[in-house]
């Protein structure tokens, strides 16, 4: 029996980010990038979200390798942490290759892995896999679409992409091999679906940098521009501007510093003569001759901006006679920490531009007439939409039927399930393990869903600690019970509930010792058990109640 394709996505189904898929046919194995996620709200403490990648543990000896599209973290974020389970070559061009260089010295693990970086245009063979990377346009250089030439057809990646005819930097994407392999027959397309449900195009990166020109010309104030650290063209635009009205620039963050470095070095950013200054010279130099280019579009706590606007920042504050550009938009949950910066920067006197009152951002996805017109060159067997919310899978599906796919040559997938693909036919095979790992701090994979749920109850209600004595001989009190409260109320004001809460653990407490119970378990279930009735009959809270007891 012939063997069938297999694509199984990991992640990027059902979400924003934490984008990776695998293609497994016979006993090979390639993967399509490697993303962390953000967490949601409720995920208190976590860091990042990264995928289980427990499959690709178990058939480590299929990997053949990891292969990027592009250098974003949602598509090489996970790369530290799952190249500490499985080891296997990674693929990637000179940008993207740079950039995982730097995060895997910084987990050191560059010395481990074997990094080979290639051209758009370039093919590699990666076991029965002959991956072909396509130019793209998208709001970081060197993106690439993979055609991967398999044993039943060709499957296309899109990746992250958009179609800009007037990139600031490099050629428009490459629509005339997605054109040719279209002629030839493509077995399967999977394509970005985030702004799928934006009419039009997306506006060419051109725009933001005539934008930059009308909010520097004339101005006489600091210039603060944020925007994300890995938009190379971005940044270029900002030096560019700053260089032709005389203005210094200076770059603060770690990770725009980080970018800075790589993409210079590599040749993809051109930085202007006599005007890049280190932080710490710009008070060197007046006002209206500065620019400073920072971290922390999406308002993150610990952002160079952040500290900024909170006077935490050891070279500047903002305050009147700042200008600051916000060119960024916001990924889907930071809507409100951006506003809470937004708010500071108004409260310190700033004068605060952003893309709802200026052309300061570009999306790097393509729009409706985008993803149509790579509809109509790949003309695809079938599609599986990929990179979106449920929401964007659903409208990339009824956008494909309106460019005359059959339906049922659409498959909207999930996390972990499994499509098989041959030359005749494709359907779903079952599932494997996938979901999310949490990382907080050093631990990867500690923090689960008891562990987040008890996080999520002591930040709603708080906890309260009840620590008894007891002697080991006969289960006396020696002595306590003494109440610890965290989070639930305030000792000094509530000194009679707490005197309350004492006397129902004595009571318990007695009551056990009559019945000789001297099974701690079963005592610390009675003294939880009755000061939770108590407390939610008297305070309608349900706090954590933790019985401490100790034998003496």
């Amino acid at each position: 029996m012939a063997e069938k394709l297999k694509i199984i996505p990991l992640g990027g189904l059902g979400e924003i980010g934490k984008n990776m898929t695998v293609l497994e046919y016979g006993n090979d194995m390639l993967v399509i990038d490697c993303g962390l996620g953000f967490p949601d709200d409720d995920m208190f403490g976590v860091d990042l979200v990264i995928p289980d990648v427990s499959y690709l543990v178990k058939n480590q000896h299929k990997l053949r390798a990891i292969a990027l599209t592009h250098g974003h973290e949602d598509h090489i974020g996970a790369l530290p942490y799952v190249l500490q389970e499985v080891q296997v070559p990674v693929h990637a061009t000179r940008l993207t290759a740079g950039l995982v260089k730097l995060k895997l010295e910084e987990h050191h693990l560059l010395e481990s892995t074997e990094i080979i970086t290639h051209e758009a245009g370039d093919t590699f063979q990666a076991g029965c896999f002959r991956v072909e990377l396509i130019h793209v346009n998208h709001s970081i250089d060197d993106a690439v679409a993979f055609a991967i030439h398999t044993p039943v057809g060709v499957v296309i990646f899109t990746g992250d992409f958009k179609v800009d005819t007037t990139p600031i930097h490099g050629e428009m994407i490459d629509l005339t091999r997605f054109g040719e392999l279209g002629r030839k027959g493509v077995l399967a397309l999977l394509c970005d679906s985030t702004n799928v449900e934006r009419p039009g195009f997306s506006p060419s990166e051109r725009l933001v940098a005539g934008s930059f020109d009308n909010q520097f010309k004339g101005c006489d104030q600091r210039i603060i521009v944020t925007t994300f650290a890995s938009n190379v063209h971005r940044i270029q635009s900002v030096l560019d501007v700053a260089y032709r009205y005389g203005r210094k620039v200076a770059v603060t963050g770690r990770s725009m510093e980080n970018l800075l470095k790589v993409s210079t070095e590599l040749g993809y950013m051109q930085l202007p003569p006599d005007t890049m200054i280190d932080i710490n010279q710009i008070k060197s130099y007046p006002k209206e001759k500065l620019c400073i280019v920072t971290t922390g579009s999406q308002g993150e706590n610990m952002s160079a901006l952040y500290r900024m606007a909170f006077s935490g920042h050891r070279f500047v504050e903002i305050g009147p006679g700042d200008r600051v550009l916000i060119s960024a938009s916001a990924i889907p949950g930071n809507e409100k920490a951006i506003s809470n910066i937004v708010n500071e920067l108004y409260r310190k006197g700033a004068d605060v531009v952003y893309d709802k009152v200026a052309d300061l951002h570009v999306s790097g996805h393509a729009c409706q007439e985008e993803l149509k017109l790579i509809h109509g060159l790949v003309k695809p067997r079938y599609f599986i939409p990929v990179h979106g919310e449920e929401r964007h899978l659903r409208h990339h599906a009824k956008l494909a039927q309106e460019m005359g796919m059959a339906p049922d040559h659409i498959f909207i997938g999930e996390i972990g399930k499994v499509l098989e693909l041959s030359h005749r036919d494709c359907k779903w095979a079952g599932t494997v393990p996938a979901g999310r790992v949490l990382v907080d701090g050093l631990g990867v994979g500690d923090v689960g869903s008891v562990v987040l749920r008890d996080r999520k109850h002591l930040a709603e209600d708080g906890m309260i600690v009840v620590v008894v004595s007891l002697s080991g001989e006969d289960g006396s009190v020696v002595s306590g019970p003494d109440i610890i409260t965290r989070g639930f109320v305030y000792v000094k004001e509530s000194g009679d509930l707490l005197e309350e809460l004492r006397s129902i653990a004595v009571e318990v407490l007695e009551d056990c010792q009559q019945r000789r119970q001297k099974d701690w378990a079963s005592i610390k279930s009675a003294i939880k058990s009755e000061l939770s009735g108590y407390l939610y009959k008297t305070t309608k809270r349900n706090p954590m109640i933790l019985p401490v007891i100790m034998e003496i």
